[in-house]
């Protein structure tokens, strides 16, 4: 039977450790921030912060629904990183996704599932240029990805500017800088609540946080538990290596790129298919697109994991609102932020660590293996003092 190794061996467990080395000095750095801006309130802040999310059934649905799309974000950004590539063109691909959603719920009049699905295709269809650029010209993918998202944020603002049944005022609002409520223009293309509003008595709740977690177990599912998932993966680890193998390299780059694509577009979708959000037509890029990116990292990539990474995150903006009114709401965003983005940090413990567990490893083995020799060495002594 074969011996099961202990668990500081598992990678696993050293990526676990480094994601919680990561939020513990994120949260310290948070606390310190609020011990220089307002040190009267930094104990009471610190605790608002970390219980928040769980103290009433409202904030609780508000975490499920700020989780759903940042959990997509996330998984997008891991499901490139696991073959080998960079997608920081979420925030462009979660644009276009939105785009293709709002025009089939609120101009075409179609079903919620639809509209979802049409948003996959627009991050699908946005994604395919940085993994076109990279397989035929080796351009690398962040560049294109970083030019695309802006390409994509005025795209979407010109197309939508040009449609006027999109805009809030052919509905009878006094504005035209923003697109049309769903609930007053189409309701079928809400998400369903089913009874989950009534359950956790707000409008946030619907079942988005469900299929983005099932889309979660889906994509660990293809890139671990099938050949598709392992020959992508093998393009990401070793390009030259999986063409020798025969893997086509160019036509896995573009795919993985799709895929990564495809999810965040479905963020967009899932964001504001929610009927709790108008898009803006600002000549800001959404930072839903960029918050997966600590997300992923936070997670190792692993798509179960960003599932409880997408929560943490959610949890803690969650938090950060009940801070007010004792500090502006700019220090609570520069707090976020750092916590948030000091979960990068994640990759370099998760080195850091795994070493460390080598290396205990290692002295163990070695200390087992003089001990081994010192056994059989006594052994073969042992018949020669018999003799004597």
């Amino acid at each position: 039977m074969k011996k099961k190794k202990p668990i500081s061996e598992n990678a696993a467990f050293a990526g676990f450790l480094a994601s919680v080395g990561a939020i513990v000095l994120g949260l310290i750095f948070g606390y310190i921030m609020l011990i220089v801006f307002n040190p009267a309130f930094a104990n009471v802040g610190i605790i608002k912060i970390l219980s928040t999310g769980f103290s009433t059934k409202e904030k609780l649905a508000k975490v499920l629904y700020q989780a759903a799309p940042l959990m997509m974000t996330g998984l997008s950004v891991g499901f490139a990183m696991k073959t080998g590539l960079f997608n920081i063109g979420g925030s462009g691909q979660y644009l276009v996704g939105a785009f293709f959603a709002l025009i089939c719920g609120v101009v075409l009049k179609l079903p919620w599932y639809i509209c979802l699905f049409a948003s996959m295709l627009g991050g699908c269809f946005w994604g395919v240029f940085p993994g076109l650029f990279k397989s035929l010209f080796n351009v690398n993918e962040v560049i294109t990805a970083i030019m695309f998202n802006w390409i994509g944020l005025f795209l979407v603002n010109l197309t939508l500017t040009n449609i006027p049944s999109a805009l809030a005022n052919f509905y009878g609002a006094a504005t035209a800088d923003r697109t049309a409520n769903i609930t007053a223009a189409n309701p079928t293309a809400l998400i369903p609540k089913v009874w989950l509003d009534k359950l956790f008595n707000s409008p946030y709740m619907n079942i988005s946080f469900f299929i983005a977690a099932i889309i979660a177990v889906v994509i660990y599912i293809i890139i671990d538990k099938t050949v598709f998932g392992y020959e992508l993966k093998a393009c990401g680890f070793n390009q030259k290596a999986s063409l020798y193998a025969g893997i086509n390299a160019k036509r896995n780059v573009v795919f993985s790129m799709m895929i990564a694509g495809a999810l965040s577009g479905i963020g967009g979708g899932i964001y504001y298919l929610c009927g709790t959000a108008q898009y803006s037509i600002i000549k800001v890029l959404p930072a839903m697109g960029f918050n997966g990116i600590p997300v992923a990292l936070l997670a190792s990539s692993n798509p179960l994991g960003i599932i409880l990474s997408s929560l943490f995150i959610s949890y803690i903006q969650v938090g950060g609102e009940a801070l007010q009114p004792e500090y502006a709401k700019e220090i609570i965003d520069i707090i976020i932020a750092c916590i948030i983005y000091l979960s990068a940090l994640s990759v370099l413990m998760n080195e850091f660590i795994t070493k460390m567990l080598k290396a205990k490893k290692e002295k163990k083995d070695n200390a087992a293996l003089r001990q081994s020799a010192g056994a059989s060495l006594e052994a073969v002594n042992a018949p020669k003092e018999e003799e004597k």
